[in-house]
């Protein structure tokens, strides 16, 4: 920040004296311009202590002289004596006291590049004190990355070091972080807790809903680029962290080049701390996925064991189950994780949470959520893309050894009961869940959710699709045969198109060529080749109302 004009005219060994406007002496002095012109301000930019001799002012000057330079914004006016003119013209004062214009007497021993010197030194000082505190905040914020907590920490830190407020926001604009010291913000505001944190968790929701807009515009931009925004009573800052989210910044007061400093060396480091996790996230993403492989094999103990070797544990039951096609699944992790109840924060911006556990599983997110938060989350999952939801009251430790016992009952009646069934058909199938008869509590709840995911738009849940309530008159394991052998022909094609997901696709579309391909993601050309397929491989008439209602019984169970 420049000098004010009080400070230069209390250096002593200038010798200068104030002869009117000492109500603006507070104004900063950003340079000293020497001039005998009659009019300067072509020359001037704003801001300057204008020094002159008189050398071609005389009284009848003094009005519109001060009157130009005041509409020319310059701080101050010294007038040098001893030269021109023995002493300041009374005209020139009186014409300065009434604009308001600093005057100062600059005695004939006083040189005017005296008076520069000490500007420019004093300028120097600041630029050098500024440049100090800013070092000094980027090392504070570089102390604060360091942490455990790694993003939160330098969120917190920045929001310190401006005298204000800043968000942490996901790559949907969602709020991840927030801490403020203003007067009606407090530190520390979490996203995804209850109303505990109050008005300012509410505040810290709705700024960051304030926000989408700017988001959106930011996240449609051909390259990275940050935005500010100015009202009279606030100034924001909003910058991007690479692809892997966004921070937000507001302070009371406009940001000066050194505060610009300090928000930008925040940036680089929150944008290398999410960076850096990515390879930590992709291991993470592929233990919970092994994670997932052991509970829907039943073995919930070695499942348990796996996460508390990690420092992580499942969520609290009984849970509700979500299938969540997105195009960016470690930004929806980190949301889910993050906005769960009981979520902290795990090392290097890795965010973990206690309250949901999500897993990579055959191309979606499936996400294990306690039911008393289920619809929270499923609202924040489908601003990433569509959601799946299974029926709720799902009770993950009831499966354990559920699977084996199961198998070994009924191996040895399965052959009879199977009959023609093909073998595949009778095999227990704990990837897709659909033997009812070896299913337990999360597999079908699993499947339950991939089943939803086809009709969502963006989200469909599992007990309000369309003929549940006669499926469950259905005895499980019959009913289980019955669709394993239906559609058996269709598993067992060795195509790479899922028909069966086509199946449901179609079905669920009551036949709509373009709606049930906009579902499955693919041209109604190719979504006519595969119901062909179909056709072909069962042997059945898909425009028969008795051969859909068959069909869509078996892709049901």
């Amino acid at each position: 920040m420049a000098p004010a004009l009080r400070r230069i005219t209390a250096i002593v060994p200038l010798h200068l004296e104030v002869l009117a406007g000492w109500n603006g002496l507070d104004r900063p002095v950003r340079w000293v311009a020497v001039s005998e012109l009659e009019d300067p301000t072509p020359f001037l930019e704003g801001g300057e202590l204008v020094l002159t001799t008189g050398m071609r002012l005389s009284a009848g000057d003094a009005e519109p002289y001060v009157s130009r330079l005041v509409a020319r914004g310059v701080a101050g006016l010294g007038f040098g004596v001893g030269l021109s003119h023995d002493a300041v013209p009374p005209a020139f004062a009186e014409a300065a006291e009434a604009a308001g214009l600093p005057l100062v007497e600059v005695p004939r021993d006083t040189p005017f590049i005296a008076i520069g010197k000490a500007v420019s030194d004093l300028l120097a000082g600041e630029q050098y004190e500024e440049i100090s505190r800013a070092f000094a905040a980027q090392g504070r914020l570089t102390r604060a990355a360091l942490q455990r907590e790694g993003p939160v920490a330098v969120v917190d830190r920045l929001a310190r070091e401006i005298g204000g407020w800043a968000l942490l926001l996901d790559p949907a604009g969602a709020l991840r972080h927030a801490a403020g010291t203003t007067g009606r913000r407090a530190a520390g505001v979490h996203a995804g807790t209850d109303d505990k944190r109050g008005v300012a968790g509410d505040w810290a929701r709705e700024t960051a809903r304030s926000l989408e807009p700017e988001i959106a515009r930011l996240r449609s931009a051909p390259s990275l680029a940050s935005l500010a925004l100015s009202t009279p009573d606030e100034h924001v800052v909003v910058q991007p962290l690479g692809r892997r989210g966004f921070f937000a910044v507001g302070s009371p007061r406009p940001f000066s080049p050194i505060a610009y400093t300090i928000v930008n060396a925040a940036g680089s480091l929150l944008t290398l701390a999410l960076e850096q996790g990515r390879e930590q996230r992709s291991a993470a993403a592929q233990v919970r996925s092994a994670v997932l492989r052991l509970l829907l094999a039943g073995e919930v103990r070695a499942a348990v064991e796996t996460l508390a070797a990690l420092g992580m544990r499942l969520p609290e039951e009984p849970v509700t189950v979500l299938a969540c096609d997105t195009p960016d699944p470690e930004a929806l992790t980190e949301a889910l994780t993050g906005a769960a109840p009981g979520a902290a924060s795990g090392p290097r911006g890795a965010f973990t949470g206690v309250g949901t556990f999500t897993a990579p599983w055959e191309g979606l997110l499936v996400v294990l959520a306690p039911d008393a938060g289920a619809d929270e989350l499923v609202t924040l999952a489908a601003q990433h893309g569509r959601v799946g939801v299974s029926a709720p009251g799902v009770e993950i430790a009831r499966s354990e050894g559920r699977v084996d016992g199961r198998m070994e009952s009924r191996e040895p009646s399965a052959a009879g009961a199977a009959g023609s069934v093909p073998r595949s058909a009778s095999r227990p199938n704990l990837d897709t869940g659909l033997d009812r008869g070896y299913e337990h509590d999360l597999d079908r709840a699993v499947d339950q959710a991939r089943r939803a995911l086809v009709s969502a738009s963006p989200v469909a849940r599992f007990s309000e699709l369309a003929g549940r309530g006669l499926l469950s008159l259905l005895d499980p394991a019959a009913a289980a045969s019955f669709a394993a052998a239906i559609l058996a022909p269709l598993r067992e094609y060795g195509s790479r198109a899922d028909l069966v997901e086509s199946l449901r696709a179609y079905l669920a579309s009551n036949g709509h060529w373009d709606a049930a391909a906009q579902r499955l993601g693919v041209h109604r050309h190719t979504l006519r080749y595969r119901m062909k397929r179909v056709s072909e491989l069962l042997g059945r008439d898909l425009d028969d109302p008795a051969v859909r209602a068959e069909l869509w019984i078996a892709v049901c169970l």
